[in-house]
């Protein structure tokens, strides 16, 4: 590979990777409310569970309250019938005692559903109980973390971009023409492709024999026939080729 190729190939490496940080940090906002946002259906599906007990509990409290009115009512009922004058009387705490133990029987069911409700979403949040104890501190560390990668992220644009320069302007005023034309044209943004398995990386369309064979054995700047983009072989790659 020529001096003037390696420079194109550093060169493009170094706008791909510009490219990718400045994505990053682009789109930094956005990805950290969805990190936000993630934590958050997390900790309302955890108080949903949470609420459910809680429900559960005051739903029980009251048909508890209800059972010892209704067990009030029944011994009034069950005195009145003892107490009873004549038959209408005695045939009225008969209904009202028969009613009251239906009610009685139908809280009491109730009054276990809940019990069981409360104890299956207790065992819920027990099992969860890490979890559930150490959610806010993970989101801060999360989010700490996503931060701190974005910060690197802007040292590193910076270092990205003046390292650019520092290449490009070593380049022929004709090669920098050409390399900024292909860049412009591009929406990748990639002017310079990697042969692979035969191919261009960036359109994939297989090369000519003779053009792999240029790659590997010339100096000249070669471009893909398909997307016009400039070619290259790592030369890693290129001298494990000709080994074989």
């Amino acid at each position: 590979m020529n001096l003037e190729l390696e420079k194109l190939v550093e060169l493009q490496k170094t706008d791909t990777n510009i490219r990718n940080l400045k994505k990053s940090i682009e789109t930094a906002d956005q990805r950290r409310a969805g990190i936000e946002q993630e934590f958050e259906r997390h900790a309302f599906e955890i108080r949903t569970i949470q609420n459910r007990a809680e429900q559960a509990r005051s739903e029980r409290a009251e048909l508890e309250k209800q059972t010892a009115e209704a067990k009030a009512h029944l011994e009034r009922a069950n005195r009145n019938l003892k107490n009873a004058q004549n038959q209408k009387q005695y045939e009225a705490a008969v209904r009202e005692a028969e009613i009251l133990q239906k009610q009685i029987s139908t809280l009491e069911t109730q009054i276990l559903e809940k019990m069981t409700t409360i104890e299956e979403v207790e065992g819920v949040l027990a099992a969860r109980a890490e979890e559930i104890a150490s959610i806010e501190t993970n989101r801060q560390q999360t989010l700490t973390d996503f931060d701190t990668e974005i910060e690197k992220n802007r040292k590193e644009l910076e270092e990205q971009t003046k390292k650019r320069q520092d290449v490009f302007v070593t380049l022929t005023p004709k090669l920098a023409g050409v390399y900024n034309r292909l860049t412009t044209r591009s929406r990748d943004g990639i002017a310079v492709a990697e042969v692979k398995n035969g191919a261009c990386s960036a359109c994939f369309m297989s090369l000519r024999p003779q053009i792999l064979v240029d790659l590997k054995t010339t100096d000249k700047i070669i471009t893909c026939e398909s997307c016009t983009r400039i070619l290259y072989i790592e030369s890693n790659k290129s001298e494990a080729a000709n080994k074989v």
